[in-house]
């Protein structure tokens, strides 16, 4: 198991780790602290706790806003494959009336006689 040393708000914090996932790790860290950094000349003297806390929430709001968008981009996604689907159809449908047309269109010719266009 890895361990790697963060920093957040100044103040060093060792973590463990699965081996590998150090730098993922340090670099999650770094997006705490730049909230925590953020929040920080607002919040007072909330108590180092109460400070990541609210960094948290921040970072959690933000993720809860990023699942928002992918679902309105899924179910945007869905309604596109619809559409789609339909106007296949609709060509598909076009294709099959113009091959008729030009089928009734075209001269009869007698049994094993080639037809020259």
């Amino acid at each position: 198991m890895g361990r790697v040393t963060i920093e957040v708000n100044g103040k060093p914090y060792v973590i463990g780790c699965e081996d590998g996932r150090e730098a993922h790790l340090t670099s999650l860290a770094a997006r705490v602290d730049e909230k925590v950094r953020q929040i920080a000349p607002d919040a007072g003297a909330p108590g180092e706790a109460r400070l990541i806390l609210m960094a948290a929430l921040m970072i959690a709001d933000d993720l809860h806003g990023a699942e928002e968008g992918v679902a309105a981009a899924d179910a945007r996604a869905g309604d596109l494959q619809w559409a789609l689907e339909r106007l296949e159809s609709k060509v598909a449908a076009a294709l099959d009336a113009v091959a008729d047309r030009i089928e009734d269109m075209a001269p009869e010719s007698a049994p094993g006689q080639m037809l020259l266009l």
